[in-house]
């Protein structure tokens, strides 16, 4: 239906699902969906059998259907167009669809999520998802970046973290994928820039509503790069994104309620940066008592600070005690690394997280063993420092919470289709 403008006047044919339906004597609306938008059906009793109308007139919330009639204007609809309806067949019944129109909890959403992603809110944020997908591609292979599939089984954790999905490898121990960088790495050091976009796990039993166990990262690498030119290239994605929402996705907008004078913002450039050292600073100079040098911010820490900006922010260059073992000191410090996170404003957090990455062999090895890891499972790694390395940076940027902010949605768990690993197993 989202083609109605080329077949105005015309008669059509159209499979759809009844998301509500209303008449009265003479006339009945139908509420309909198609996949792709939600339109309107008139029926005209006078036009159609009275088998035609008595159908319409009972057909129950989510009853699909193949429906005929001809395409009209309708200035009052978001799409512009409806449908006066010739025929109705009838092809799979619904009675007692669980989700009404009322109002419904989230743990109600949840446990139905697969019939919540029929409803209009999760069709208007998939819809955005899928836009942010796609400008994904668009803007990584405009700017000649190659994508690199890594895998989803390794053999030791990037983050030097405890929190991994074990399981086996025949007779080796293997984990489920906390992040594809350290093989974008050596993708880096073969085609220069490339970028993975796939799924990771955190074996996290985390309660709060910006966390998840499965999630999509785009995760970007780039070798000849220091930390200053990828903080570029991240916020000159982190924008394109917003801009191609805001001209492609304009109904999903609607649907959403999403203020577009407040996204327009974020497409602004450049973002301000902020050292973690100021940042210290700026919270304890205002009420926060809570945060001292060398902890790591939490969720009222960095909504304070993006929304201090009014803008996305990136925290720059923190504590090496609190990041992975590949980022380098800063230069002049033995204290921070080479690093910087960026902070979406109205209280979303972090969305991306990035570095410059250690290059000297020496160096990288001694990190490795003082994060506890075996130096032997990352030989490979140590390798690329090996022959031929180069400076290098790269950043994830992690979907689901990009796609929540965009959208300006309560949970993160809004922002995704399915529950899989949502701290629940889907029955």
């Amino acid at each position: 239906m989202r083609q109605a403008k080329d077949y105005v006047g015309q008669t059509v044919q159209i499979g759809a699902w009844v998301t509500n339906k209303r008449s009265s004597g003479k006339i009945a609306f139908l509420q309909l969906r198609d996949g792709d938008c939600y339109f309107q059906g008139v029926v005209l009793k006078a036009d159609v059998s009275e088998e035609v109308f008595t159908l319409c007139k009972n057909l129950q919330q989510e009853s699909s259907v193949v429906v005929t009639g001809v395409i009209q204007e309708d200035t009052r609809s978001k799409l512009g167009y409806e449908m006066l309806v010739q025929s109705v067949e009838l092809v799979g019944e619904s009675h007692d669809y669980p989700i009404t129109p009322k109002e419904h909890g989230t743990d109600f959403l949840m446990d139905h999520r697969h019939l919540w992603l029929r409803s209009k809110k999760q069709h208007a944020i998939m819809t955005v998802r899928n836009e942010i997908i796609r400008a994904t591609y668009e803007f990584f292979n405009k700017e000649g970046f190659l994508k690199v599939d890594p895998p989803i089984l390794t053999g030791s954790a990037p983050e030097g973290t405890t929190e991994l999905f074990h399981t086996k490898y025949f007779d080796r121990d293997a984990f489920l994928s906390q992040s594809g960088q350290l093989y974008m790495e050596a993708g880096a050091m073969a085609f220069g820039k490339v970028f993975s976009f796939g799924p990771t796990f955190r074996a996290e039993k985390s309660k709060t509503r910006r966390h998840l166990i499965e999630f999509w990262m785009i995760e970007p690498e780039m070798a000849f790069m220091h930390q200053d030119e990828s903080l570029e290239i991240q916020e000159q994605y982190v924008a394109f994104l917003v801009r191609n929402v805001l001209d492609n996705c304009d109904i999903a907008l609607d649907i959403l309620e999403r203020d577009r004078e407040v996204l327009e913002k974020y497409t602004q450039l450049p973002f301000p940066r902020i050292s973690y050292d100021d940042a210290i600073e700026l919270l304890n100079a205002n009420g926060f008592d809570d945060i001292t040098w060398g902890e790591d911010f939490g969720s009222p820490h960095e909504t304070f600070i993006a929304n201090h900006f009014d803008k996305p922010v990136f925290i720059m260059n923190y504590p090496k005690g609190i990041k992975p073992f590949y980022m380098p000191l800063a230069e002049g410090r033995d204290d921070v690394v080479v690093c910087a996170d960026l902070i979406a404003p109205e209280g979303y957090g972090e969305i991306i997280g990035g570095s410059e990455r250690e290059v000297d062999y020496a160096q990288l090895e001694e990190n490795i063993k003082n994060f506890g890891l075996d130096t032997a499972d990352l030989q490979w790694y140590l390798d690329l420092r090996k022959y031929g390395s180069v400076y290098h940076s790269g950043f994830g940027l992690g979907l689901e919470r990009t796609v929540t902010w965009i959208c300006g949605t309560e949970h993160i768990r809004e922002a995704i289709p399915f529950p899989r690993l949502l701290n629940r197993i889907y029955p």
